[in-house]
């Protein structure tokens, strides 16, 4: 059970950290600028939402396999394929779960008010400095409430993960994997277990996020 939770957890973790410098990036892009083929860039973005999560697990599966340059290259440097490791099953969760990462980032981005960057350019601040200076420290909140967000999707991911990671004990099996193995097999009182964690978890995160977005909201109504 705990080794379980673990591997979830770990697997929840590094694709939130995989998908936020990206996330943030987009979300600024999106969220303060208008770029060219906006529309081409949220379709790819919001993708992985329409697809069913068993198609991105084939993509990914195609990706980083043996015979793809990915593939290749992990050989080559490490002697051994991502695919059916913890880590295939980050970057599984990260692909599904950064369509909501991003989206609340940019909406988070969106409520800044673009008077107060243009002071700070007009004093002499670059891009950069004022990006950190004052759009990100104006929506800081949103940001991590998105985070929070694209962190509780990562820990329910299945369908991509099931391709490419697989469904191992002790590797690759997360709280929805053990979940699926344990309700096959009969064994339905482990898997009201597995289910408590997993709603528990879900309402911590979910629970901090909405804390968050009140926050946010009240803030910008004054």
């Amino acid at each position: 059970m705990l080794e379980v939770t673990y591997i979830t957890l770990k697997v929840a973790i590094l694709a939130t950290l995989i998908n936020f410098p990206f996330a943030l990036y987009i979300g600024w892009i999106l969220g303060r600028r208008n770029p060219r083929g906006r529309l081409i860039l949220e379709v790819v973005i919001s993708l992985p939402l329409a697809l069913p999560p068993v198609v991105t697990g084939y993509v990914l599966l195609i990706a980083l396999g043996s015979r793809s340059p990915i593939g290749t290259f992990t050989q080559a440097v490490f002697g051994s394929d991502i695919i059916f490791t913890w880590v295939a099953a980050s970057l599984a969760a990260a692909v599904v779960s950064f369509p909501l990462m991003v989206r609340s980032i940019i909406v988070a981005m969106s409520t800044v008010d673009p008077r107060l960057e243009r002071s700070a350019r007009s004093l002499g601040a670059g891009p950069m400095k004022t990006f950190f200076s004052i759009t990100l420290p104006l929506s800081y909140q949103g940001v991590i409430a998105g985070t929070l967000l694209g962190f509780v999707r990562a820990l329910s991911e299945f369908g991509a993960t099931i391709i490419v990671a697989g469904n191992i004990p002790g590797v690759t099996q997360t709280l929805p994997l053990a979940i699926f193995a344990r309700v096959q097999t009969g064994r339905t009182s482990d898997a009201f277990e597995l289910v408590a964690i997993s709603v528990l978890l879900a309402v911590i995160s979910l629970g901090i996020h909405n804390w968050l977005l009140s926050r946010s909201g009240s803030r910008g109504g004054i």
